[in-house]
């Protein structure tokens, strides 16, 4: 009886081997915790209909600023959507910004020159989206 189950259990146990396997390496890939590197930024806005043209450029100079204020900030970008795939949802103004480390960017989120930013900007948004990852080649 003892010999009937062996094929079975060889099977049974390399199941179970495959399956450990598979979530290691699954959680190793899908893993944020990448300490190293460059962290990357994105927040998309998407302005209220209300917000006047003087007021969204008034923000983005308020958000250019950013990075001759606040030292932890390593890289800055920013931009409009140009997209003909008509996917933006709305989101009119993309901005980047770098940071070489998480204690950066976790500096940057609460410095009072990001707070002000945020006060100056929450009265016109609609709509944002904000995202972070670390760049891979």
């Amino acid at each position: 009886m003892v010999r009937s189950c062996l094929p079975f259990m060889s099977v049974m146990i390399a199941a179970a081997l495959l399956s450990l396997a598979f979530a290691v390496s699954f959680s190793a890939a899908a893993s944020p915790a990448q300490k190293s590197g460059t962290l990357r930024h994105v927040v998309l806005f998407k302005f209220k209909d209300t917000s006047t043209p003087a007021e969204v450029d008034r923000i983005v100079t308020a958000f250019r600023g950013l990075p001759a204020k606040i030292t932890e900030i390593a890289g800055f970008e920013w931009g409009t959507d140009v997209s003909p795939e008509g996917k933006s949802q709305g989101m009119t103004h993309c901005f980047l910004v770098t940071f070489k480390s998480e204690a950066d960017r976790d500096a940057y989120l609460p410095h009072p020159a990001h707070r002000e930013f945020v006060a100056t900007v929450g009265p016109h948004v609609d709509k944002v989206c904000v995202f972070d990852f670390w760049a891979n080649d």
